[in-house]
């Protein structure tokens, strides 16, 4: 019986595989963006109403992650960057990410509801079915559009969170959107550029399978250039000020900057220092975001504690 009940042990998955099915470090990009939008939407939010709102989003993010790993471990399997997940890895069976998903998916919509109200649930419950319906189970596999499309799951938390704070939806919630929605694909893109042969491998139509490397790079440039006034036009808006469009104007240099260095290098130095010059661009995207969501924080914190007149 000690033998038995040792080998079921060492069967089980443990906490941290659990964790892993919410994709983390995607989660924790979901939260940012959403607290981001509920905090400097206009009127005031309980502290309370904003943590557990901000709880249930997270939640919904992770659901989400855990359908996708579900739907995706066969290719998971294949993918350097991936194998090691719970479910290709064999620490999780396919059934239980997806019921845990499931759960998860009820639980986060309902509860968030509940604390804020039915349109920010609403918009999270169709994230959901967005980024694992739209995106996972159909663009992902068939078109090489699939990031371009489903690059908009990634951009609703913002709208989540700022219909938490108001009960509706605004061109500055929408702005955010197309920040994060514009965003997304330079950002994979780039990804793929130096992990191309692993999507070949799984049979992902990504862009830099179907039409080559220096197309992808040229879409980068494309997009960077797309992004650029949605980016700088936040900073006409309610929610923006001189400290965001300064940042924001810093930001957008070096990115259409840097996306033009990826269009204008040679292929042959591209293929033999290893994509470095990619590997950076995809790091400086995830800073991107990240420093425009902060900055929009920064802005909203500098209005309301009386500053704005100083400048």
């Amino acid at each position: 019986m000690n033998e038995l009940t040792q080998q079921v042990d060492l069967n089980e998955a443990e906490f941290g595989d659990y964790f892993a099915l919410l994709k983390p470090r995607v989660m924790s990009l979901v939260v940012f963006t959403a607290a981001v939008g509920l905090f400097i939407a206009p009127g005031y939010t309980h502290p309370f109403i904003a943590f557990t709102s901000i709880l249930f989003i997270a939640l919904g993010g992770g659901a989400s992650g855990s359908l996708n790993m579900w739907f995706d471990h066969d290719i998971d399997a294949v993918m350097k960057r991936t194998k090691s997940r719970p479910v290709p890895s064999g620490r999780i069976k396919p059934g239980e990410a997806l019921s845990f998903g499931m759960w998860l998916s009820f639980i986060s919509v309902v509860m968030l509801g509940l604390a804020s109200n039915f349109l920010a649930a609403g918009i999270l419950a169709f994230t959901i079915f967005f980024y694992v319906v739209i995106y996972t189970m159909w663009l992902k596999r068939w078109t090489p559009q699939n990031i371009v499309i489903g690059g908009a799951a990634g951009a609703f938390p913002p709208l989540i969170g700022w219909a938490v704070a108001t009960g509706g939806i605004s061109h500055e919630s929408i702005m955010m959107f197309l920040l994060i929605f514009l965003w997304t694909p330079p950002h994979f893109w780039a990804l793929a550029l130096f992990m191309n042969d692993e999507y070949t491998a799984a049979g992902v139509p990504m862009l830099t399978v179907t039409h080559g490397k220096l197309e992808t790079r040229r879409k980068i440039v494309l997009y960077s250039l797309f992004l650029a006034p949605v980016a700088l036009g936040l900073s006409f808006t309610s929610v923006g000020g001189l400290i965001y469009f300064v940042i924001a104007a810093v930001l957008n240099a070096r990115f259409i900057y840097g996306a033009w260095a990826l269009l204008r290098r040679d292929e042959e130095i591209a293929n033999s220092d290893n994509y470095n010059q990619e590997r950076k661009y995809f790091k400086q995207s995830l800073s991107y975001l990240f420093l425009h969501f902060l900055a929009l924080a920064l802005q909203s914190m500098w209005v309301k504690i009386g500053l704005e007149a100083w400048l």
